[in-house]
Parts: C-alpha cells; structure tokens; sequence
C-alpha cells in the first residue's frame, strides 16, 4: 500500500467524521499506520466538515495531508473546497442527486448514488456515509471488511449497529457505478454510462 491518503469530506450532520474515525479504526485493526484527523466549519451542522485518514506501511512522521490520493464528497459545497486537493489520476467519489458540477479534474471520478440507497435501504440519508464507506472499500480495498465491520460496531452506538452495518453492507453489493469521466473536463453530470468498479 505505501502510504495512501483520503479526505471525506460533506456537511456537519452527514457523519463525515464519524467515516473517517471508522476507516482509521479498521486500518489499526489491519495493523497499519494510521492518522485520523477532523475539521469543522463555524457551525458544526450545516457548514463545510472533512475528515482525513492517512493509512501507511511505515510510520506517518508527517499526519497533515497537502493532496489527497481519494476524495470522497457528499455536498457541493464540499467539492468545491475540497477538489482543488486531489492528487492528479486519484480517485473522487461523489454523491448522485447531491453533487451537480464538477469542475475540470484530471482524475477517475464516480457517481455513487449512496443518499438514494440509505433513503430506499433504512429509510434515513444519515445511514450516506457508511454507504460511501462499503463503496469506497470496494472499488479501493483498503481494509478487511471484517475490520471495517469491526470496527463499525466497536464505533457507533449499540442501537444503531445493525443499521450501520447493512447501509455498509448495501455500499458494498452495489454492482455498478457511474464512471462520469477517467479524465474529466469541465460540465454537468448526467449520468448515463454504467461500468463495473475497479
């Protein structure tokens, strides 16, 4: 693996830390390096929230990320913060029916439709991000799925354990994903080409 770099990022209530502390955990488990930080807007509900999580074969001597290898996004807003950081050909996932535009990127970026699925699944957006955290395992194979369920459970409260494990889960069965571009210019997603992941 080397060291790899990934920043979740989206508003304050969409669980973006609560991802980012849930993949650290598991990388530990996995018995990798690992620095797991969060930063919030003003406010924290409503305004710009990132998480970041550092996974290294050797250890992090520095634990603050310039550009990020995966770019994860569940708002507009965050992706315009957040793309300009994205390391050339990485990996951006973002958010169908949430993320519109998306500026010129030279990068593998694909649409998850991980809101629709927590809505259709359990009924509740919230359970978005662990979607994005069994799609992202998927197409990336950063960890075991035995520790990231591990540590899903060791995280989230005890009531709420088995949702978050089937909307991981549900991240992790989806078949395809919308490639919207390998190496994007500048225009809107549409949204009509269907491919396997990586």
């Amino acid at each position: 693996m080397g060291r790899t770099e990934i920043r979740i990022c989206g508003l304050g209530g969409q669980g973006v830390v609560l991802a980012g502390q849930i993949l650290g955990r598991a990388a530990v488990y996995d018995g990798w390096n690992v620095v797991q930080t969060q930063s919030y807007g003003a406010e924290a509900r409503g305004t710009t929230a990132k998480s970041e999580v550092i996974i290294s074969e050797s250890p992090i001597g520095f634990p603050m990320i310039r550009k990020c290898d995966i770019l994860v996004v569940m708002s507009q807003e965050a992706l315009d913060v957040n793309v300009k950081d994205l390391k050339r050909g990485g990996l951006l996932l973002i958010d169908e029916g949430i993320v519109k535009d998306v500026p010129k990127v030279n990068a593998k970026v694909y649409v998850v439709p991980a809101t629709k699925t927590a809505e259709e699944t359990l009924g509740e957006r919230l359970y978005a991000n662990m979607v994005f955290l069994g799609v992202l395992n998927k197409l990336a194979n950063l960890v075991r799925d035995e520790s990231m369920e591990k540590a899903i459970a060791d995280t989230v409260p005890k009531n709420a354990v088995a949702s978050n494990l089937l909307a991981y889960r549900k991240g992790r069965m989806l078949e395809t994903f919308t490639l919207l571009h390998e190496f994007f210019g500048s225009r809107s997603y549409v949204g009509n080409e269907h491919l396997s992941p990586l």
